[in-house]
């Protein structure tokens, strides 16, 4: 039995070191991936927690997610511009106008609200239709067309909300977004199924990868990532079930905000279609040389136009949200600071300037950066300048690492 047992352990152990001396080869090879989102992302919670510890309290870890929840939806839309080297600086206004024509046919037409919902997204996907024709079929610069746009938009919100009123919403549905919470044990629920649907997805790859003869990822390693999944989810799920009113006795306040599994639907659902379908690789093919892709039989042109129709669909999903949390529509909703904190969002989760490599899930992580630097210094007192000097800052380091890890993937070969 002895001996029949030890190879098998020795050619998991094995397993184990090759794959872990892949990995490694990989980021030395310039293929960083979300790491340094993921080692950034702790140690800003660190020092937070340290220097205020009201920073990890249930309700500020509840701030956290409503708080960047509309950045990072917008974000992820924007990865499939970025991915293909486009930009689209109109996104932050686009969810403006998307939000002012909810507000409108909310408040002002009296329409229902699942209604006014599909006229917001119907106006996000033709936004992004007509930008993104302009930028395939006549060929402007995605960053001119955009920059027109960015402007005309911000007249458009100020024309539908009748130069500068605020428009209150009062659908209970569309303020539960952002501001009501799921069930706790409902919270429970989803945690255990989705930690089950994940370990099943892991372990049904692994064993058809093991089927057709290709290398696959080593038990223990699907076991490493199954066991985090279930801890870091674990422990958000239980910090936000706590209670956090401080009146429990006239109001309860606890539970998953209900904006959360909304993202983590639109996190899956991406992740599906840029991982699992021939259109997520034909983005990635024109990202990588369009040129290559076009001689491949690949139609470059629509690819270009559906991107722009996804990213500002998925603004319009941003404007509703920042709708419900605001509870009102106004001039300034979609401006300020929304566009930068959406790209720099995609670029300090991973996402390459370049086009060609990111994920939907560098959006979650860069927008939880983003939130973190906001959230955290603003518990510290930080003015609004110093927030944008170290935001702005902290791009401008992912920017650079990804221009680093380009040039290192170059020189290894990898790119």
């Amino acid at each position: 039995m002895t001996t029949e047992t030890l190879p098998k352990q020795e050619n998991a152990d094995s397993s184990i070191g090759v794959h872990v001396k892949g990995y490694l080869e990989r980021v030395k090879g310039g293929e960083l991936g979300a790491l340094p989102a993921v080692f950034g992302l702790v140690i800003l919670c660190v020092v937070f927690s340290i220097l205020r510890p009201a920073f990890l309290s249930a309700v500020n870890f509840a701030n956290l997610f409503t708080q960047g929840a509309a950045v990072a939806v917008i974000a992820m839309g924007l990865i499939f511009v970025l991915l293909l080297g486009e930009i689209d600086l109109s996104a932050g206004f686009a969810s403006g106008v998307c939000a002012a024509v909810l507000a409108v046919l909310l408040t002002l037409q009296g329409w229902p609200w699942y209604l006014a919902v599909l006229a917001a997204m119907v106006t996000g996907a033709v936004i992004g239709m007509v930008l993104g024709s302009l930028v395939a079929k006549l060929g402007i610069p995605s960053f001119v067309v955009t920059l027109a746009a960015f402007l005309a938009f911000q007249g458009v919100v100020l024309l539908l909300v009748k130069d500068g009123t605020n428009i209150s919403i009062r659908d209970e549905t569309i303020l539960a977004i952002a501001n009501k919470n799921v069930p706790p044990i409902a919270g429970w629920i989803a945690l255990v199924v989705g930690v089950a649907a994940y370990a099943a997805l892991q372990f049904v790859q692994a064993r058809r990868r093991a089927s057709r003869g290709l290398v696959a990822t080593p038990m223990a390693v699907i076991g490493a990532r199954i066991l985090t999944l279930a801890v870091v989810a674990g422990f958000a799920v239980y910090v936000l079930n706590l209670e956090r009113s401080r009146n429990a006795a006239i109001v309860s306040l606890k539970g998953v905000p209900i904006v959360v599994p909304l993202i983590v639907i639109l996190l899956i659902v991406w992740t599906f279609v840029l991982r699992r379908t021939s259109y997520g690789r034909h983005i990635y093919a024109v990202g990588g040389n369009a040129e290559a892709a076009r001689r491949a039989g690949i139609n470059v042109d629509r690819i270009r136009i559906s991107a722009f129709v996804i990213c500002s669909f998925m603004a319009s999903i941003g404007g509703i949200i920042a709708a419900s949390r605001a509870n009102s529509v106004d001039p300034n909703t979609g401006g300020s600071n929304v566009l930068l904190f959406a790209v720099g969002a995609a670029v300090i989760g991973g996402t390459s300037l370049f086009g060609g490599k990111g994920r939907a899930l560098d959006a979650v992580l860069g927008g939880a950066v983003v939130a973190v630097i906001e959230n955290g210094m603003g518990l510290m007192g930080y003015s609004a300048g110093v927030k944008f000097v170290v935001t702005g800052s902290v791009l401008l380091l992912a920017a650079g690492v990804d221009a680093l890890s380009r040039k290192r993937a170059a020189a290894t070969g990898r790119r």
